[in-house]
Protein backbone atom coordinates (compact mmCIF):
# COMPACT_ATOMS: atom_id res chain seq x y z
CA UNK A 1 0.00 0.00 0.00
CA UNK A 2 0.84 3.46 -0.96
CA UNK A 3 -0.16 6.87 0.25
CA UNK A 4 -0.85 10.01 -1.35
CA UNK A 5 -1.80 13.18 -0.66
CA UNK A 6 -2.42 16.14 -3.11
CA UNK A 7 -3.20 19.56 -3.29
CA UNK A 8 -5.33 22.08 -5.00
CA UNK A 9 -6.84 25.17 -5.39
CA UNK A 10 -10.89 25.41 -4.98
CA UNK A 11 -12.32 28.45 -7.07
CA UNK A 12 -14.19 30.74 -4.57
CA UNK A 13 -17.15 31.16 -7.16
CA UNK A 14 -17.99 27.65 -7.62
CA UNK A 15 -17.42 26.62 -4.11
CA UNK A 16 -20.89 25.74 -3.94
CA UNK A 17 -21.00 24.03 -7.13
CA UNK A 18 -18.07 22.07 -6.14
CA UNK A 19 -19.07 21.05 -2.48
CA UNK A 20 -22.76 20.21 -3.91
CA UNK A 21 -21.11 17.73 -6.01
CA UNK A 22 -19.03 15.97 -3.40
CA UNK A 23 -21.99 15.50 -0.99
CA UNK A 24 -22.89 12.94 -3.68
CA UNK A 25 -20.11 11.71 -5.53
CA UNK A 26 -21.52 9.41 -8.64
CA UNK A 27 -21.85 5.96 -7.93
CA UNK A 28 -20.34 4.99 -11.21
CA UNK A 29 -16.99 7.48 -10.32
CA UNK A 30 -16.67 5.48 -6.74
CA UNK A 31 -16.91 2.46 -8.52
CA UNK A 32 -13.93 3.54 -11.21
CA UNK A 33 -11.84 4.67 -8.40
CA UNK A 34 -12.13 1.33 -6.31
CA UNK A 35 -11.74 -0.62 -9.87
CA UNK A 36 -8.09 1.78 -10.00
CA UNK A 37 -7.24 0.14 -6.05
CA UNK A 38 -7.68 3.71 -4.65
CA UNK A 39 -9.10 3.14 -0.87
CA UNK A 40 -9.61 5.56 1.82
CA UNK A 41 -9.89 8.54 -0.44
CA UNK A 42 -10.50 11.66 1.43
CA UNK A 43 -10.85 15.15 0.31
CA UNK A 44 -10.33 18.25 2.59
CA UNK A 45 -11.17 22.25 2.37
CA UNK A 46 -9.26 25.38 4.33
CA UNK A 47 -10.16 28.26 2.86
CA UNK A 48 -10.17 27.70 -0.47
CA UNK A 49 -7.31 25.02 -0.52
CA UNK A 50 -8.26 21.34 -1.21
CA UNK A 51 -5.92 18.66 0.59
CA UNK A 52 -6.73 15.17 -0.60
CA UNK A 53 -5.55 11.63 0.79
CA UNK A 54 -6.04 8.34 0.14
CA UNK A 55 -4.18 4.79 -0.50
CA UNK A 56 -3.21 2.87 -3.39
CA UNK A 57 -3.36 -0.76 -2.81
CA UNK A 58 -2.41 -1.83 -6.00
CA UNK A 59 0.51 -3.45 -8.13
CA UNK A 60 0.28 -0.96 -11.20
CA UNK A 61 0.25 2.64 -10.63
CA UNK A 62 0.55 3.82 -13.86
CA UNK A 63 -1.68 0.89 -15.52
CA UNK A 64 -4.76 1.48 -13.21
CA UNK A 65 -4.63 5.50 -13.50
CA UNK A 66 -4.50 4.93 -17.00
CA UNK A 67 -7.46 2.69 -16.85
CA UNK A 68 -9.49 5.80 -14.32
CA UNK A 69 -8.91 8.47 -16.83
CA UNK A 70 -10.40 6.26 -19.53
CA UNK A 71 -13.67 5.53 -17.50
CA UNK A 72 -15.94 7.77 -19.28
CA UNK A 73 -18.43 8.27 -16.04
CA UNK A 74 -14.72 9.13 -14.62
CA UNK A 75 -14.35 11.74 -17.57
CA UNK A 76 -17.83 12.99 -17.05
CA UNK A 77 -17.18 13.75 -13.70
CA UNK A 78 -14.31 16.18 -14.14
CA UNK A 79 -16.04 17.99 -16.55
CA UNK A 80 -17.83 19.12 -13.85
CA UNK A 81 -15.32 19.32 -10.86
CA UNK A 82 -12.23 20.97 -12.72
CA UNK A 83 -13.39 23.71 -13.67
CA UNK A 84 -13.94 24.30 -10.25
CA UNK A 85 -10.31 23.85 -9.04
CA UNK A 86 -7.75 26.26 -9.56
CA UNK A 87 -4.14 24.13 -10.24
CA UNK A 88 -1.18 24.87 -8.47
CA UNK A 89 1.29 26.65 -10.88
CA UNK A 90 3.96 23.89 -9.52
CA UNK A 91 1.76 20.86 -10.21
CA UNK A 92 4.70 19.21 -12.82
CA UNK A 93 3.32 16.26 -14.79
CA UNK A 94 0.13 15.70 -12.37
CA UNK A 95 -3.29 16.44 -14.39
CA UNK A 96 -4.77 18.47 -12.02
CA UNK A 97 -3.75 18.23 -8.33
CA UNK A 98 -0.19 18.65 -7.48
CA UNK A 99 1.39 15.80 -5.35
CA UNK A 100 2.75 16.27 -1.47
CA UNK A 101 5.68 14.42 -1.07
CA UNK A 102 5.14 12.41 2.53
CA UNK A 103 7.39 13.94 4.99
CA UNK A 104 6.65 11.63 8.66
CA UNK A 105 4.07 9.08 9.08
CA UNK A 106 2.80 7.28 12.63
CA UNK A 107 3.40 3.69 11.81
CA UNK A 108 1.73 1.08 14.10
CA UNK A 109 2.64 1.25 18.04
CA UNK A 110 5.69 -0.39 18.48
CA UNK A 111 5.27 -3.64 21.07
CA UNK A 112 7.28 -3.40 24.20
CA UNK A 113 9.84 -6.47 24.99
Amino acid sequence: MKRFAQTIRLRPEHRREYLELHSAVWPGVEAALHRAQIRNYSIFLHGDVLFAYFEYHGEDFEADMAELEADPETQEWWKLTDPCQEPWPDRGDSRQWTEMPEVWHLGPKADPQ
